[in-house]
This record gives structure tokens, sequence and C-alpha cells, in this order.
């Protein structure tokens, strides 16, 4: 179900405070400062900034909003904006781009937009999960994308796969989740740790016949092959098909959307089409609460750069 853009928590500040308290704080108004709970109360007056508490307990009596802590504070944007910003981030199937966004929340600068936009990618980061492969298989493949700025084409010489970035993508067909990594290199020395760090030992892995994959297969409880290179894409349940859906979501939108990504931050954007993967409508998870996940994951995290210092401005 998709939410109503006019909707009071995208149009009215107070509303919109009202509905990210509601997340923030499920079981009532926290104190950053002490953690106490429900032992403060809501400042007034006409200079005060809106928001703000003031802690109860005589040992602390210091003030907070619900933004300390998260990827919201000490930010100048309404908060309104802020749930607009991400509920069409989390509805955008291929991603939201920092111009596009900056067009239709007038924005002062893009800028605003594109730091706007990271500190939310920031919130969609999963917290450690269990490992994958308790209930399905779990394919694994790479793919190459974007110019890697380590190793940059001869003068003359076409770009290739040698000379882009890699990524490294896990997809759990059981639970329906995807892991992807920015990796320097697929050797397996950089592989295989975390394979075996995201993946069960009893659980059955499935990859196409690179050698850095059949010789870390024998480490789990079985390992599906299927050869590309013979014109093999399926045998019985035996396929990468599910993680190279995931791929052609992810790179339409890097493409067509992103367009430019800098190396520097592809990591973030990995994170995001990971997260609206995991979190997506056949999964049981339908755009206002994917919404509400990101915002429920604002907390505890920071992005302290204030500038995009040197990054590309297309994105």
């Amino acid at each position: 179900m998709s939410a109503d853009l006019t909707a009071p928590i995208f149009t009215n500040e107070d509303a919109a405070w009202a509905h990210f308290e509601a997340i923030r704080w499920p079981d009532g108004r926290v104190c950053p400062h002490c953690g106490t709970v429900d032992q403060s109360t809501k400042s007034t007056g006409k200079t005060t900034r809106r928001g703000l508490y003031n802690c109860g307990v005589k040992q602390c009596r210091k003030p907070f909003t619900a933004t300390m802590g998260t990827v919201y504070e000490k930010s100048h944007i309404p908060m309104h904006k802020w749930l607009l910003a991400t509920h069409l981030m989390a509805a955008s199937k291929k991603g939201m781009s920092a111009h596009q966004l900056y067009r239709m929340l007038g924005f002062g600068s893009y800028r605003t937009a594109w730091f706007m936009l990271h500190r939310i990618r920031e919130a969609m980061k999963p917290a450690p999960g269990p490992k994958m492969g308790g209930s399905g298989p779990v394919e694994v493949d790479e793919t190459f994308i974007g110019h890697d700025p380590h190793n940059p084409p001869k003068p003359g010489v076409q770009t290739s796969i040698a000379n882009m970035n890699r990524v490294l993508s896990l997809v759990d067909r059981g639970s329906g989740e995807a892991r992807s990594f920015v990796v320097k290199d697929l050797r397996l020395a950089t592989i295989a740790p975390i394979i075996d760090a995201n993946i069960r030992r009893d659980a059955w892995l499935i990859s196409d016949e690179a050698s850095r994959y059949v010789n870390i297969g024998w480490n789990f409880a079985g390992h599906g092959v299927v050869s590309h290179g013979k014109g093999e894409y399926a045998i019985g349940m035996t396929h990468t098909n599910t993680v190279e859906g995931f791929y052609s979501i992810f790179k339409r939108g890097m493409k067509g959307v992103y367009q430019h990504c800098g190396s520097r931050h592809l990591h973030r954007y990995v994170v995001e089409f990971d997260f609206r993967y995991s979190n997506r409508v056949a999964l049981g998870v339908d755009d206002k609460a994917r919404a509400a996940k990101i915002v429920a994951g604002a907390t505890g995290r920071r992005l302290t750069y204030r500038q995009p210092h040197g990054q590309s401005l297309a994105a």
C-alpha cells in the first residue's frame, strides 16, 4: 500500500513530528542523556524549537529532541520534508536522484538533497542479523559497475571489467534477503571471509562455474554449480536467476537514475538496493512499512560530514 502524498505527515510539521516521535519512542519518551523513560516535559515558549523536551530527573535536567542520536540530528530541514523524502526513496524501486528530490521538494541547493539522501541510505543499513541459508539455498554472484579509480584504463584502450568496480552479492532464496559488498577484487582471499561470515555452513550454496566459488563450495552442506560457459542457466533448482534478477534492478537504477556514482560512495548505493529488495512487497512489506523501517533505522547513526567534497554531482 502506498501512502497518500497529501497526508498530514507530509504537509504539516506538527503531524510529522508526532509521527516521527511515535516511531522513535514506541515504548515511551526516552531521555538520550540518562535513559529515563517518560520522565520529561515538553518545553514551551515562542522561541522554543519544535519537539524540545526537558528531562525531569533531578540529576539530569538536560534538554533533548527525538532527533538526537539519529541521522536527522542538527538538520534544519523540516520534518515533514524528511518524511516525504524517506517515503519517495522507499517507494522508488530504482532509486531517487538528488536532482529529482531537489526539484520535487524545492530545496535551496542540490547539495542539500544529495546529503539528505545519503543520510536516508545510512538509516537503511541493516542491523547485524543471523547468517543466511537457514530456510533455503543462497545464491552468490558478482557484477561490475562504474569505474575503478585505482585501476583506470590506459589511454586509447576501451574500458573493460578489469577497470570497473566490483560488487559481490548474496541472495537467500528462503528469506528473500540480499546482502551486497563492494570488493577490491574477486580473489578467493577477498571473497571467502565475506561468504563465511554471512552464510551458514549447513546451507546450500549456488554459484556459476568460477573457480573462486568452486574452491569455497566444499565448506557448505552442498554446492550447486551452473556453467554459463556451457550454456547452462538452470538445472532443476540449481540456478543463479534470483541474484541475477536482483542485479537487473540494481543496474537499471545505477545506470538510469544515478548514472555517475563515484566509487567513494558506491557502498551506500549498494545498501539502498539491498534494503528495498529485502523489504519488498513480495515479502509483505509495502511502501508505508518500508518507509517506517527507514525512520526506525535512523536511530544510533550519524553522518558528520557536511559537503559532498568533490564527488560527482551527477548522482
